[in-house]
């Protein structure tokens, strides 16, 4: 029974730790998520991209979330191999560096962060703030799950089991590398598991000795995290994990073997159980930044072991290709899926177009710009051949629920078509007005027209991912982004006013082109944002009408 006991209590401050870990990752995205790419992908030396990449480690409380983030842009073609290296060996030394705070005993402040975040979170009416507490809730947990974990060794600590096994894994110090890659890999994450042998060595129910084998394995299995996540991504995607896995783990096997073969140990105990294993921890990602002035040889290496599949000419009809199956008009199911499908193409349709919008502003590449404006025309293309296949429709066997969803998706397909013309009608000509007065807009303004565009774009990801799953959580959380959206706008105008009313010059020149840029982009999210609102009536998630309904009669005889 106590076996039993200790495996269920060591299971359940495992699972508490990994959702902790993932609370905070996710708070940390939905807050900042649109900014990592342009964190990530500017141009940058190698010490700079390894510095970005340890501090959104730290935010992100992953390496492997880094690792995927630099994979996922490095296959579109956005961020090259050797800057994506080094953003990767600099997450990885900054998840290291988080083990260090989250180590110390700060138990006191549990109460504190969950009393604020839980307010935050509760009552924030703005959905940041919201996630601000979303991120101080996920901080205690992981403090309560690492207390948890203290307390779950207690009883056993004494035991012959526990101690059985210690002394085996330090005695063997291969196997206990092989098991603490294992921990990782399987966890998913590698501050999860470096926390819990940092917790198992500091209350003396692990040697040290096993603990640094333990920790240099974690290494290995967080290295080959991104490599499994990333195996069906193009070879151009892959090249960074594996670049990073051969690196790590091919350095952890030489300081495994030095460790261990030198008896270095002696050295390690005397800065404290605990203490060593983080030390060691940090030593080895740091030493590993030593390969930043290589990035560029080891790219080369990876082009000739894994490289890009050769080019050919797109299938321009593949793209332009429509989903709707006309031959399916009569079997409903069938139909509407099809249907579905074609909306989500023309709702991509019209990303591709507001994804290059702020490039196109700062390049004023006009002949760019000409170009995607041609887009529109695919899209209003698209849009006929909705209506088409909605009216063909009328004559199918469909029951009450399926005409409702083929009018439901037919609205959209109209809203993103009116977002389309947004593009093309509205923010384009603004782009080509900028760029053949040769306009400038002040730091301030720009980075405000950047950060909200960021942000409207990882509402129009969101938006397809609702159209696609029919999600009510998906749904409300794109409405909260609507009103983020329009609220940064207007804190966009009123701090553009006052740069006015300061006399700012730059802002001056370019005051309408920055305000119709704003209403644009506000107006571009709320077409967007469409998809969301026929989901939340069906639940009761919406009122009738958000005008007050409590007047009394004198006031309405008035």
């Amino acid at each position: 029974m106590l076996i039993l006991g200790f495996l269920i209590s060591l299971a359940g401050a495992t699972m508490l730790l990994l959702f902790a870990v993932r609370m905070v990752r996710t708070g940390i995205e939905r807050s900042f998520g649109a900014s990592f790419r342009r964190v990530l992908t500017q141009q940058q030396g190698p010490l700079r991209a390894a510095l970005s990449g340890l501090v959104l480690a730290v935010v992100l409380q992953s390496s492997a979330a880094v690792a995927l983030l630099a994979a996922g842009f490095a296959g579109t073609g956005a961020l090259g191999f050797a800057t994506g290296l080094a953003i990767v060996l600099g997450g990885d030394l900054g998840s290291a560096l988080i083990i260090q705070l989250l180590s110390f005993r700060l138990d006191w402040l549990v109460p504190l962060l969950l009393s604020v975040g839980g307010w935050m979170f509760i009552n924030a009416g703005q959905r940041r703030v919201r996630q601000y507490g979303r991120i101080l809730m996920g901080i205690a947990f992981i403090l309560i799950a690492l207390q948890f974990l203290r307390e779950a060794m207690e009883p056993i600590r004494d035991s012959s089991f526990l101690p059985a096994i210690a002394g085996y894994l330090a005695e063997d110090f291969v196997t206990a590398f092989l098991v603490g890659a294992t921990l990782a890999f399987v966890m998913h994450s590698s501050v999860a598991t470096v926390l819990m042998c940092v917790t198992l060595v500091a209350i003396g129910a692990l040697p040290p000795e096993a603990g640094i084998s333990l920790v240099l394995g974690a290494n290995l299995g967080s290295a080959l995290i991104p490599l499994w996540l990333t195996r069906h991504m193009t070879a151009q995607a892959r090249r960074i994990p594996w670049a990073n896995f051969l690196l790590r783990g091919s350095w952890a096997l030489v300081v495994l073997l030095l460790v261990n073969l030198l008896a270095l140990h002696d050295v390690l105990r005397a800065m404290g159980p605990a203490q060593a294993l983080i030390n060691a921890h940090v030593a080895f990602n740091l030493s590993l930044l030593l390969a930043l002035p290589f990035v560029g040889r080891i790219g080369a290496l990876c082009d000739r072991f894994l490289p890009a599949a050769s080019a050919t000419p797109p299938e321009t009809g593949a793209q332009a290709r429509s989903a709707l199956d006309h031959a399916v008009l009569d079997r409903p199911a069938q139909a509407l899926a099809s249907l579905r499908r074609e909306v989500l193409r023309m709702a991509g349709q019209v990303e591709c177009m507001a994804a290059p919008v702020m490039d196109l502003y700062a390049s004023g590449d006009l002949e760019r710009i000409d170009a995607l404006r041609m887009m529109d025309t695919e899209v209003n293309a698209t849009l006929g051949g909705i209506r088409n296949y909605v009216a063909a429709l009328a004559d199918a066997p469909l029951n009450k629920e399926q005409r409702r969803s083929a009018r439901e998706l037919a609205e959209y397909a109209i809203s993103l078509e009116s977002a389309g013309d947004i593009i093309a009608k509205r923010l384009l000509p603004l782009a080509r007005t900028k760029a053949r007065k040769g306009l400038r807009f002040s730091d301030d303004g720009w980075r405000e027209l950047r950060d909200l565009h960021e942000n409207v774009m990882a509402n129009i990801r969101l938006a397809s991912n609702v159209l696609l799953s029919d999600d009510l959580e998906s749904a409300r959380l794109l409405i909260a982004g609507k009103s983020e959206v329009a609220r940064q706008e207007r804190k966009s105008r009123k701090r553009h006013l006052k740069r006015l009313g300061r006399g700012g010059a730059v802002s001056f020149e370019t005051s309408d082109l920055h305000l119709e840029t704003l209403r644009a982009l506000r107006d571009l999210n709320a077409h967007f944002a469409e998809v969301a609102y026929p989901i939340l009536y069906r639940n009761g998630q919406l009122l009738e009408t958000r005008l007050i309904e409590t007047l009394d009669e004198d006031r309405q005889e008035a």
